[in-house]
């Protein structure tokens, strides 16, 4: 009998994490994998909007909205793994998206960690940080990068 994985697939709003996580289901995934699919929000909509400094009721619906827009992200990915059949939860949490990933990764025993790969350029991945980067070089266990082949140019 082959013994069960805890397997934590990182995933965001981006197409690059849906091909992260076709990609672990058909050529990865064991029936008997424990399957932790882990969002870290980013609220976008506040920090670029131009009404933050001046009204607080406007930050508070924006802030609404985005718990609404983060409420229904969390459910569809729940759906994601009841559609595949797979046993396991959808977990989200704050912070820098690297460190919560390689943080929660550890605290769960994980036995692999599962992300896309935005491929970011060198000049944007150097002043912006890469989470695939930062993941990658952190984890103490094996991280699986998946690349859309059809999205990569050189």
């Amino acid at each position: 009998m082959t013994q069960s994985r805890n397997v934590v697939i990182a995933m965001d709003e981006s197409h690059h994490s849906d091909d992260a996580f076709q990609y672990y289901m058909k050529n990865v995934y064991r029936p008997e994998d424990q399957v932790t699919i882990l969002y870290v929000p980013e609220y976008h909509t506040v920090i670029q909007s131009p009404m933050v400094m001046t009204d607080a009721t406007v930050v508070t619906d924006i802030l609404k909205e985005e718990e609404r827009r983060i409420k229904t992200f969390l459910d569809n990915l729940g759906q994601k793994l009841k559609t595949a059949g797979i046993g396991g939860h959808v977990k989200s949490m704050g912070g820098n998206p690297g460190e919560v990933i390689v943080r929660v990764s550890r605290d769960m025993n994980a036995q692999l960690i599962v992300l896309g790969s935005r491929g970011m350029g060198t000049i944007r991945r150097t002043l912006l940080g890469s989470v695939s980067d930062y993941v990658m070089h952190h984890s103490p266990i094996p991280v699986l990068i998946c690349k859309h082949l059809d999205g990569h140019t050189h």
